[in-house]
């Protein structure tokens, strides 16, 4: 056993999500660095989601989307994650 979290199933937390930055199992700042990453290419208007189970992400991402001119547009707790809560957040790449 590898200890990674299980992944979603296809009809999972994504929906009209765009791409997803997998960031299960990493703590503070790694998943706001993974997101901005991978933001950092993107036409205004994509949504790009990050799934994570540090729980600063919750406040983090937000606080990440402001200061970048983005928004969040949905967060949503993922399933089957075991123990640990995982959330997805959303955010809308702005111009």
């Amino acid at each position: 056993m590898t200890g990674a979290p299980p992944p979603l199933p296809a009809s999972g937390a994504s929906g009209d999500a765009g791409d997803v930055v997998d960031a299960r199992g990493l703590r503070c700042p790694l998943p706001v660095i993974r997101l901005a990453a991978a933001a950092r290419d993107l036409a205004p208007g994509a949504r790009l989601t990050v799934w994570s189970t540090d729980p600063a992400a919750r406040l983090d991402v937000p606080a990440w989307a402001r200061m970048r001119g983005h928004a969040v547009v949905g967060e949503e707790r993922l399933p089957g994650q075991g123990e640990a809560e995982a959330w997805a957040i959303t955010v809308e790449i702005g111009g």
